[in-house]
Order: structure tokens, then C-alpha cells, then sequence
């Protein structure tokens, strides 16, 4: 099976990840999902990183979930688990990686990609960037990421509604850092702004981040 993540090293200290099925829109599938915790559990041992960066293959960053794998799992017991196991070691490792991550958001981030973009401590923007959770008309919707970024009042309306917002609204809201014409590239630099900085004081800092997040520890349905 093809790889579904790639991983460069274009700086000193930053690790570039791009989520790779660009067929797919680069839907968070179980396989992706499982292939990335391995990845992001063992850069996590580097004492030499001191950023990451995180985008999408072709012109979509993620479009969440491969909802396909839901109606496998409906019938498969096992398929199930393993979906949710490997949601929710996702979204936790993302939360609770030790140093600083930034997302490189250069196409529509929905549903589960909108979860990652927010689990993420910095997020540029592409001009064709785009925001909103759709799942809510079928499932759960993950909140408390988001809420600690833009606050209750926005977390609330684009969680319980399907409302899109677009790059520039993403950046009146707080929500993206910038807006820029090549945001992998604009994040590269503001990854390698970040790693100008001590890996022991980026990684202290970082466990701040992660004790003062208002984020369960639990499954990614109670998120």
C-alpha cells in the first residue's frame, strides 16, 4: 500500500507533513489515521524538531473523515473500533504533541480536517482556504478545540450550524494567523521563526499550551 502521508525536512528543526490522497480530497481514513499516530509518535522523539508544519497533496487541506469506512463499520464490529481507536489516538497526539504545530491550510479544512487545522497551535491560510463542519447534519461535531481558539460564540455557531467561512473571515475571527498567497511556504518561515527557539523551552511552553486547553482526554466524540 502506497504511502498516505509524506514527510520532508525543508529546515533546520521543522518536519513538513502533507496528508497525500489527494484523489480522496485527503479524507482522514483509519489507514491514514493509524500510519499517521505511528509518524507523529516517533517525531515526537526527535530531539531535533522543533516545529512541524501540516498540509494538504493538491488543492484541498482535508475533508475530514472518509465517511465510505462508515458504512463498512456499520456491519463490521472491528472495522468500527479500529475507526474510533484511531480517531481518537489522532486527535490527542495532534493536542499533545511537544512542540510547537503549525497548519499550512491551502484548500477547504471540513469536518475532521477543520478539527485538525484547529488541533494545530498556529494555522496559515491559502486564498481558497475554507472552513465549516457539514457532519453536524448526520453526526457529532467536535467543539471544545475550536472554543478555546475563537471563543463560545463563534465555536457555537459554526459547530451547530453548516455555515462556510472563507480564508479572510477565518482571519477577522482570530482563527487563522494569516492569509497568504502560498501558505506552505508562509508557514515554513514562520516554522522556522518558531525553531529559532530552544527545543526545551518550545516543549515547556507547549505542555502550557496543552494544561491550560479546556480539552477532554477523552474519545474524539467527547471533544
Amino acid at each position: 500500500m502506497a504511502d498516505l502521508l509524506r514527510t520532508e525536512q525543508p529546515a533546520d528543526g521543522v518536519a513538513l507533513v502533507t496528508l497525500d490522497r489527494p484523489d480522496r480530497r485527503n479524507a482522514l481514513s483509519t489507514a491514514l489515521r493509524q500510519e499517521g499516530n505511528a509518524l507523529l509518535a516517533e517525531l515526537a522523539e526527535d530531539d531535533s524538531l522543533r516545529a512541524l508544519v501540516v498540509t494538504g497533496a493538491g488543492d484541498v487541506f482535508c475533508a475530514g473523515f472518509d465517511l465510505g469506512e462508515f458504512e463498512t463499520a456499520m456491519t463490521d464490529p472491528a472495522a468500527m473500533d479500529a475507526l474510533w481507536a484511531s480517531s481518537d489516538e489522532w486527535h490527542q497526539r495532534w493536542h499533545t504533541f511537544p512542540v510547537p504545530t503549525i497548519a499550512a491550510v491551502n484548500g477547504p479544512a471540513i469536518a475532521g480536517g477543520f478539527d485538525l487545522a484547529v488541533l494545530c497551535d498556529l494555522r496559515v491560510a491559502g486564498p481558497s482556504a475554507s472552513f465549516a463542519h457539514p457532519e453536524i447534519r448526520f453526526g457529532d461535531v467536535v467543539y471544545g478545540p475550536l472554543r478555546d481558539l475563537v471563543g463560545g460564540a463563534v465555536a457555537r455557531d459554526l459547530c451547530l450550524t453548516t455555515r462556510r467561512i472563507d480564508a479572510d473571515e477565518a482571519w477577522r475571527l482570530g482563527l487563522v494567523r494569516e492569509v497568504a498567497d502560498d501558505p506552505v511556504a508562509a508557514a515554513l518561515a514562520l516554522a522556522e521563526e518558531v525553531a529559532a527557539s530552544p527545543r526545551e523551552i518550545l516543549v515547556r511552553t507547549k505542555a502550557k499550551v496543552v494544561r491550560s486547553a479546556p480539552l477532554s482526554e477523552g474519545g474524539t466524540l467527547d471533544l
